[in-house]
C-alpha cells in the first residue's frame, strides 16, 4: 500500500468572507506512525502561525506527480534565453 501523502495548509481569516486555505507544502507520516516528515514551501506568518495537515485525496484527472507544472526554459547569462555558458544580451545595462 502507498504511503498516505498529507496537504499542509496555513488558514488565512478574512473578514466577511470565506477562510482562505493556503498550500505551504507537504507531510509524510513516519513508517512506525508515530510522526510526520513535513516538508515547507512558505511559513506562517499571519495570525496565530497554526498549520492544518490534511490527507491529501488525488482526484481522477490529476497525474500521480500531482506537481506537473510547465516551467520557463532556463536563461543564459545575458537574460536572453541563450543557456551557453558565457551568452551575452544583445542589450547594453
Amino acid at each position: 500500500m502507498a504511503a498516505k501523502m498529507y496537504r499542509v495548509y496555513s488558514i488565512i481569516e478574512r473578514p466577511k468572507q470565506d477562510d482562505y486555505w493556503l498550500n505551504i507544502g507537504v507531510a509524510f507520516p513516519h513508517e512506525d506512525g508515530k510522526g510526520f516528515n513535513v516538508m515547507l514551501q512558505a511559513l506562517p506568518l499571519h495570525g496565530d502561525g497554526k498549520i492544518v495537515l490534511r490527507e491529501h485525496e488525488p482526484k481522477d484527472h490529476e497525474d500521480a506527480d500531482d506537481d506537473n507544472v510547465r516551467r520557463m526554459p532556463a536563461r543564459g547569462r545575458g537574460g536572453d534565453g541563450d543557456t551557453r555558458n558565457g551568452a551575452r544580451s544583445s542589450q547594453r545595462r
